[in-house]
């Protein structure tokens, strides 16, 4: 993502986990754990949506973290159909703590990595939390705390908008939509970098 930008490998679960770190000028503030899409279509941490993640919480004051998950890149292993991904998660973002301190936490993840995200929320009593396109439909997403962000494309053709809506409805937990853009935000990332910058401050 940036020149500054270090990979790491750290322990996991089921062996070594690529990661990428990008940390703010100055002391950080907080941790900002990002997710990546559908390891097997194609996902990975430089992904532009996870990329644009990392740069907003960057903007944030936040340290970065963003892991393959197993099997993806450097990391050892193989998918596991979303269930050791989040154990994936977990063993990040405990690297992250070791590493950068008891800094706040945020979770983001994009479509697949939102999913696995939301299911990670419900145990790690994050601060923050952003869901963009997330895969509701395609795996069970729980409910999440509700000043969670969830981000949407309106002609997203992959994760229709209306799953989304269905998903959110009984949390009444309001989404973002941003009129115009698909499920990758071609053309619309610096509206989903300026909508989590907003939402936490600067």
């Amino acid at each position: 993502m940036r020149a500054s930008t270090r990979r790491v490998l750290v322990a996991g679960p089921a062996g070594r986990l690529e990661c990428a770190i990008d940390a703010p000028d100055g002391e950080a503030s907080g941790i900002a754990l990002i997710a990546h899409p559908h390891p097997q279509f194609g996902g990975t941490l430089d992904n532009k949506v996870v990329q644009t993640l990392a740069r907003a919480f960057v903007e944030l004051g936040c340290v970065a973290l963003r892991p393959n998950f197993r099997g993806v890149g450097a990391s050892e292993s193989a998918y596991d159909e979303g269930r050791g991904e989040v154990e994936d998660l977990a063993a990040a973002l405990e690297w992250g703590r070791r590493e950068f301190g008891a800094l706040p936490v945020a979770l983001a993840g994009f479509s697949f990595g939102a999913a696995m995200q939301a299911r990670l929320a419900a145990r790690a009593t994050p601060q923050r939390v952003a869901l963009v396109g997330v895969a509701v439909g395609s795996f069970e997403v729980p409910p999440v705390p509700p000043d969670t962000l969830v981000i949407h494309g309106e002609h997203d053709e992959t994760v229709p908008l209306a799953a989304v809506l269905d998903w959110a409805r009984p949390q009444e937990l309001p989404v973002v939509v941003v009129p115009g853009a698909d499920h990758f935000f071609h053309r619309k990332l610096p509206v989903l970098r300026a909508i989590v910058r907003h939402r936490w401050g600067r």
